[in-house]
């Protein structure tokens, strides 16, 4: 018979090859000064209850974050750390460090928890859902336009 891709010796070494790549932590996009952390694939710590954020957004043990100041010019001040899916909910909420608009939080048919957590303003605006304790998956959510600075009134000639 047949075989496609050379073989099947071939094949399976391809997918060793992938299976390596695929499972260990790193960098994408490397070069210049962009780059993006990316966690493992399996979570290497169990979600402990000092890692959910409680129904009205706070994280046990952290400072409440400030409310975001749409009109807060953003120069100078430090980026906003890496969210990735598999971070636990507070990891998610102290990356962001702004104080989230809404917390939803439910059981799915399984019974794990979910939380629905959205930022309309911030770094990271999103739909935010975690379930049994991380980031499942992330949503664009509208947000409200900048506002436009107000003009000074123009000086009339003598």
């Amino acid at each position: 018979m047949v075989t496609g891709c050379g073989g099947v010796g071939a094949l399976s070494d391809f997918s060793l090859k992938d299976q390596e790549w695929f499972a260990r932590p790193g960098k994408i996009f490397k070069g210049g000064n962009s780059s993006i952390e990316t966690p493992p694939l399996s979570a290497s710590k169990d979600v402990s209850p000092n890692d959910l954020i409680s129904s009205d957004g706070q994280c046990p043990g952290a400072v409440a974050p400030g409310p975001a100041d749409a009109n807060a010019s953003t120069e100078g001040q430090v980026v906003a750390a890496p969210v990735a899916l598999g971070h636990t909910e507070c990891d998610v909420a102290r990356a962001i460090a702004v104080a989230p608009d809404n917390v939803n939080l439910t059981n799915n048919e399984r019974g794990d928890r979910v939380a629905l957590v959205t930022w309309r303003t911030g770094p990271r605006p999103g739909a935010y859902t975690f379930t049994s304790g991380r980031l499942t998956s992330i949503e664009r959510v509208d947000v409200p336009p900048p506002e436009k600075p107000a003009r000074a009134p123009k000086k009339k000639r003598a």
